[in-house]
């Protein structure tokens, strides 16, 4: 008899990070600061570009999604891990699971897209600045932005369908601190095949899709670079894309690597470690990398904190 349908599954258990209670306090304080620093950070970037009218621009509109983002991406798993320990218990119910896989997906997805018109808007600035007014007006910004959304919501729907689908049995631990996607799909005792397939074509699609665009825009930059005569110029050029390419080399090496790093060690407790890196290091460490090479984002927060 094939598996029965998971109708009566109410809820997994999130097994973290260690079963030893004496950790769980120091595990608690290092996510609570690191979660803390990734709001206020991310925070302070989205009020000193609202509130600075000459940060009123493209790149920095662009910005300051990517900070909202970021804040929703940590607020999706970080928030429940820290009320779990807290209440010390492992549980996620069943309908919980699905949202945090929907919205773990679209901010994910967002990310994604958000970097990939970033480095648009980097290749319009380098290469065609006598145009850049022109082309980056504020109808195209909000029409890539609002694009980016759309398609990002879709894909994380189709994820949460797919997961809905599933029949599971007795085996409902999770070996992380989220309800991260392949992990529960592989707890799933029916056929994984179709979940499988649909992961693997929508990350050939929605996330080398964008990369290849960032790769190309910064192929495209790196010549413009290069054919300026002057050595300040090509400073001056490079300089405005330095805190962009760090943003996107650290999201998707971390992100890379843990998949990578999970595909050898499958449900290993070491996975939920790595995943550290890009759910909820890279969130922080945005508004650190924007703001210490950014004379703009630096003069426009010292305006706000003298305003406070």
């Amino acid at each position: 008899m094939g598996p029965q349908n998971d109708t009566q599954i109410s809820e997994f258990f999130l097994l973290g990070f260690s079963e030893e209670s004496e950790l769980q306090l120091l595990i608690f304080g290092l996510f609570f600061s690191l979660y803390l620093v990734t709001v206020l950070g991310n925070l302070l970037i989205i009020l000193a570009v609202i509130s600075a009218s000459h940060l009123h621009t493209p790149m920095y509109f662009f910005l300051s999604n990517l900070s909202f983002v970021d804040i929703s991406f940590t607020s999706t798993t970080v928030p429940k891990m820290l009320v779990n320990i807290q209440m010390q218990r492992k549980v996620i119910t069943y309908v919980g699971c699905i949202i945090q896989i929907y919205f773990f997906a679209l901010f994910a997805g967002l990310d994604n897209f958000l970097l990939a018109v970033m480095a648009y808007d980097r290749y319009v600035a380098i290469c065609h600045p006598l145009h850049y007014t022109l082309t980056m007006n504020p109808r195209l910004c909000g029409f890539l932005v609002l694009v980016s959304w759309v398609t990002s919501a879709l894909n994380s729907l189709l994820h949460s369908l797919m997961v809905l689908r599933l029949s599971f049995c007795t085996d409902l631990e999770i070996q992380h601190f989220f309800c991260e996607p392949n992990q529960v799909v592989h707890l799933a005792c029916s056929d994984t095949f179709l979940n499988d397939l649909v992961v693997y074509i929508t990350a050939v699609l929605l996330a080398g899709g964008p990369l290849s665009g960032i790769l190309y825009s910064y192929s495209r930059i790196l010549s413009s670079i290069r054919a300026i005569s002057s050595a300040q110029g090509k400073y001056k050029a490079f300089s405005t894309c330095v805190s962009h390419l760090s943003v996107v080399s650290l999201f998707y090496c971390t992100l890379l690597g843990v998949y990578l790093s999970s595909a050898v060690t499958h449900n290993s407790p070491s996975s939920a470690t790595a995943s550290v890196m890009y759910t909820v290091v890279t969130p922080m460490l945005n508004p650190f990398i924007y703001s210490l090479r950014n004379k703009d984002i630096k003069s426009a927060l010292k305006t706000l904190f003298e305003k406070l």
